[in-house]
């Protein structure tokens, strides 16, 4: 029988760093921000169970009204329930955070790897990118709201694209570093195809990072988004946010200032909890920071 001699060979490709969840209880502030996570995105999914009227009827009698039994947190200047307007508007900030964390990772990991790979592709693709990080991303955000109309999918693409040259640099100086390594080397000296060196032998190296540099573009973009909302040019006013309520609060502020406490607190305790959960991926996932924890 035959052998063929001129098969490809079996390359040992590194095993990804494979993330475990139990960072997120290392400690007390971590296990803190955790829960209150948590707590949110469960208030989001549940919201139509959990709010007790409807965050959109108004009711201008109702008007300004103090907590009671009926509304816990009182009513804004129309009359609507603030609580449910609260709990609603979770869903909007933690959608368009996730969905521009999911986008941008997914755009910029494509443009990482090409431009990390292909060193002409990189002084062109590069220098794009460089141009986009130039421009302030809340400018930017306008821009493009003013250009296209205030709506869902034009804000979560609005706070996308400025997001995406951070993720694509961060895979290029991943592939890089790891281009060079000697089982890269060995599957370009076979004959492996390309996609197959991307997918199987560099795109590993970028899950660690990419799940840190996800959490924070997250956090940015529920930010990003109540930033927007309260300078009048994020999603229409009567969709519940948490930044179109602290914006139609400020006008009542000295009167009613719970209008804009509350919600801002919740926008906090979000912002808050994303970014340590990052930083404690950040240290369970970055191989020095265990070094320096094993040397002391």
């Amino acid at each position: 029988m035959a052998i063929d001699t001129m098969s490809e060979p079996t390359l040992p490709v590194p095993r990804p760093m494979r993330p475990r969840l139990g960072f997120l209880l290392s400690t007390p502030i971590i296990a803190v921000a955790t829960i209150c996570l948590t707590l949110v995105v469960l208030m989001a999914i549940f919201a139509p169970w959990l709010a007790p009227h409807d965050p959109v009827k108004l009711a201008p009698a109702l008007r300004l009204k103090p907590p009671s039994a009926e509304f816990l947190l009182g009513t804004d200047a129309y009359g609507r329930d603030l609580l449910s307007r609260i709990i609603y508007g979770g869903r909007v900030s933690l959608l368009i955070g996730i969905g521009s964390a999911i986008v941008a990772i997914a755009i910029g990991l494509v443009i990482g790897l090409v431009a990390g790979f292909f060193r002409w592709v990189d002084a062109v693709m590069m220098r794009v990118m460089d141009g986009l990080m130039a421009i302030p991303s809340v400018l930017l955000a306008i821009a493009v709201v003013s250009l296209s109309g205030a709506s869902l999918t034009t804000v979560l693409i609005a706070i996308t694209i400025p997001e995406i040259p951070r993720v694509a640099r961060l895979v290029r100086s991943v592939v890089l570093t790891a281009r060079e390594e000697p089982y890269v080397e060995a599957a370009i000296s076979v004959g492996s195809s390309l996609p197959k060196i991307m997918v199987r032998h560099l795109m590993p190296n970028t899950v660690a990072p990419l799940i840190v540099q996800g959490t924070y573009i997250a956090a940015s973009a529920i930010l990003t988004e109540a930033i927007l909302s309260f300078l009048g040019a994020g999603i229409s006013p009567e969709t519940p946010t948490w930044g179109n309520i602290m914006a139609e609060g400020r006008a009542y502020f000295q009167i009613k200032p719970m209008l804009i406490f509350w919600p801002g607190l919740l926008l906090s305790i979000a912002i808050l909890s994303v970014n340590l959960i990052g930083d404690a991926a950040r240290d369970a996932l970055d191989p020095r920071m265990k070094q320096r924890e094993g040397s002391r």
